[in-house]
């Protein structure tokens, strides 16, 4: 691949930027699911459309926050970002991972992380920072 095109995504990858945020478990799975302060904040795509369900580590299923970033990201990156039927209502959108670049990747999870986390968890790593500072 040449040297000026980004890298995509895969599992991997979301393990290794979920697992360098604070506090994070990564909850047993057959793809990965990850959590702080038990609440998830990216894991893998149950799809139900198969029989037997079928995990696809291929699509992550992220934590937005509400349904205004999730119409934002879907109706402004739809290459990207698809949210089933069965996900109406929830503030959550599926992320196909080989569209994505790693640093968008990045982003994505350190936001859904902001979201989820304890206020008191949010408090500590901004202490912490200011110190460092």
């Amino acid at each position: 691949m040449p040297a000026n095109l980004p890298t995509v995504a895969d599992a991997d990858d979301v393990r290794a930027i979920a697992l360098t945020l604070p506090h994070v478990e990564e909850k047993p799975s057959e793809g990965f699911d990850f959590r702080v302060g038990n609440k998830g904040f990216i894991w893998s795509y149950p799809d139900f459309t198969t029989r037997p369900r079928t995990i696809r580590d291929d699509i992550a299923v992220l934590y937005v926050g509400d349904e205004a970033e999730k119409q934002a990201l879907l109706l402004g990156e739809p290459d990207l970002f698809f949210a089933p039927r069965a996900y109406d209502g929830y503030p959550l959108v599926m992320l196909w991972l080989e569209k994505v670049t790693k640093r968008r990747l990045r982003e994505l999870i350190t936001d859904a992380w902001h979201m989820r986390a304890p206020a008191e968890l949010l408090d500590e790593v901004a202490a912490s920072r200011r110190k460092r500072a």
